[in-house]
């Protein structure tokens, strides 16, 4: 406690006097400093104390950071991990510290709310008895896609006053669950899926079914009382560079309109559109041949023969949906490794020291563990990730024998990382197996590897190696493009070549090219686009990730200053 208060006050001082020559004295030769928009008002991770200086240099005159008290300190295996509270010119923040050979190795800082606009709540809550203010003429903030991304920023904006309206193709919130194959549940636990300010109820399963998931958000729209507008399909959106606003068409139950907002939030989910493989003989074939993302269900291919192309989640989950429901085959394509960990492995090993009831059990609240998880830079998390999915291995070893006896082929990524870092790179190239890998181990599910599909006949799939199998159904499950695709669709292509790939983090590693950013690209904060935003990811990157991006969208609705510290460079590899 002492060695973490020893750094603390040397580091406010130093700010406090502008020195940033203390600075190499304060941090470690290889130290990170991850900025969630307290400082930099980005999204943003400074490598080394020259980056460290430099960010400090560019933004100490305005944050004006102050009061920096410690909450608490633990001496982990020789490194001091603390947090504290600071402010800012203009927030409040809470930020994360851990101190190797008394110097700074992480530091995580983060805005937690603005000075004068604090949500209300507990004892400044309303009484419910004011009258209730008109609704604004127009959003200040329109935000496309209603899934669970759209709305946890909708409510957060709700929560800080800001005019947001949520624009949804679909009838009802939660239908892009709904519509998806009857099989699918989340593969995340339920500590882990919270929703900002409504948190699931303690008897809610731990892997929730997707129609559970779709009710649960259309239960969520209406008690946060969101504007959101269902059957309502976004046509376009054009920038006006004049008024600095957004024009949007939008086609509503099948009428034309038109409205205005100053940010534009593209909010579709973490990738752009379904990635559908050039099949040779695709035009004769004469079964079905279907993305996943369309595909129906099991229920109608009882004694048929099914491939999947591809052998990651979806493609596991629908090859297991089909032998359940009595396909008389089911065989996966597998074009490249997979990572494949079962789900009580990661439960045990890596989630539940955040993300479960005995964490809950030992006060890790969700906000905690958020905080804690974004309290380690990207650069250091394949390292730190290493040895839980070495363990893992070890741990189901004889699993992993089964499983490498059928011919499947997998691994823990490149670099043997593991989930973690795959889904950061690339967003997918992972099963976390919930009951489909015993079926391939049992022979309930075949494997083809080492080819690919060459074309297909009328009724089979022949493949590279000259081998051929019969085929009623063939589902492509290859992935999606990029988020920018939908800024190319709704905007314009130069808007999406003007902003390049949204994910990724330039680590050099298969589907994520560098060069190295250190954060994901575009996601959750400033682009190269005015007024254009970003918001993806799985339930809990909606519900963290939801409220700096609330932030910095509030804090230009109060016109307060908010001077971008380096919006990263445009990248277009795929």
């Amino acid at each position: 406690m002492k060695e973490a208060q020893r750094w603390l006050d040397a580091f406010a001082a130093a700010l406090a006097l502008r020195e940033l020559a203390a600075i190499p004295k304060l941090f470690h030769e290889q130290c990170y400093w991850r900025d969630l928009v307290a400082f930099t008002w980005n999204i943003r991770t400074s490598e080394g104390p020259v980056e460290v200086q430099a960010m400090l240099a560019a933004t100490l005159g305005v944050a004006e950071p102050a009061k920096f008290q410690l909450r608490n300190a633990v001496n982990l295996d020789g490194v001091i991990e603390a947090w504290f509270t600071f402010e800012t010119a203009l927030g409040r923040g809470i930020g994360h510290l851990r101190l190797k050979e008394r110097r700074a190795w992480t530091l995580l800082t983060t805005l937690q709310e603005l000075k004068g606009f604090e949500e209300k709540s507990g004892r400044t809550r309303e009484s419910g008895l004011e009258p209730a203010a008109p609704p604004a003429p127009e959003p200040y903030v329109a935000i496309v896609g209603g899934g669970q991304c759209g709305i946890a920023l909708a409510a957060r904006l709700k929560r800080l006053n800001v005019p947001a309206v949520v624009l949804e193709k679909n009838a009802r919130a939660g239908d892009s669950w709904r519509k998806r194959y009857a099989s699918l549940v989340l593969h995340d636990p339920v500590w882990y899926d919270h929703l900002p300010y409504l948190p699931f109820p303690d008897h809610w399963p731990v892997f929730s079914p997707k129609d559970r998931i779709g009710d649960w958000l259309e239960m969520y729209v209406k008690v946060m009382g969101l504007d959101y507008r269902g059957s309502t399909e976004c046509k376009s959106a054009r920038y006006d560079e004049a008024e600095q606003s957004w024009e949007i068409r939008v086609e509503r139950e099948g009428e034309p309109q038109t409205l205005r907002a100053k940010h534009l939030v593209l909010a579709t989910g973490m990738s752009g559109f379904p990635r559908m493989p050039d099949i040779a003989g695709a035009a004769s074939f004469g079964g079905m041949l279907v993305h996943s993302s369309a595909h129906p269900g099991g229920e109608a291919w009882r004694g048929k023969h099914c491939v999947i192309v591809g052998a990651n989640n979806s493609a596991h989950d629908i090859a297991a949906d089909l032998v359940a429901h009595g396909a008389a085959a089911v065989t996966l394509v597998q074009r490249s490794p997979t990572v494949v960990v079962k789900s009580e492995a990661l439960m045990e090993l890596a989630w539940g020291r955040l993300y479960s009831e005995a964490a809950v059990e030992r006060g890790i609240t969700t906000a905690i563990a958020d905080l804690t998880v974004a309290s380690m830079p990207f650069r250091l998390l394949a390292s730190q990730q290493k040895p839980i999915y070495d363990a893992i291995l070890k741990r189901d070893a004889a699993f992993y024998q089964d499983l490498a006896k059928t011919g499947f082929q997998f691994d823990m990524g490149e670099d043997g990382s593991g989930i973690h870092s795959i889904y950061l790179r690339r967003g997918g190239g992972y099963y976390i197996d919930t009951g489909a890998s015993q079926m391939v181990i049992d022979g309930r599910i075949q494997v083809r590897s080492g080819t690919a599909v060459k074309n297909l006949n009328s009724r089979s799939v022949v493949f590279q190696d000259g081998s051929e199998i019969p085929a009623d159904l063939v589902v492509c499950a290859t992935g999606y493009g990029s988020m920018n695709q939908w800024a190319a669709k709704l905007i314009s292509p130069e808007v999406a070549e003007r902003v390049g790939k949204c994910w990724g983090l330039g680590s050099a590693t298969r589907y994520d090219p560098g060069p190295w950013v250190g954060e994901l690209r575009n996601l959750w904060k400033p682009t190269q686009q005015p007024g254009l935003w970003f918001h993806g990811g799985n339930l809990m990157q909606a519900r963290h990730y939801s409220l700096y991006l609330a932030l910095q969208l509030k804090a230009r609705y109060e016109s307060l200053p908010t001077p971008v510290y380096f919006i990263d460079p445009v990248h277009h590899l795929q």
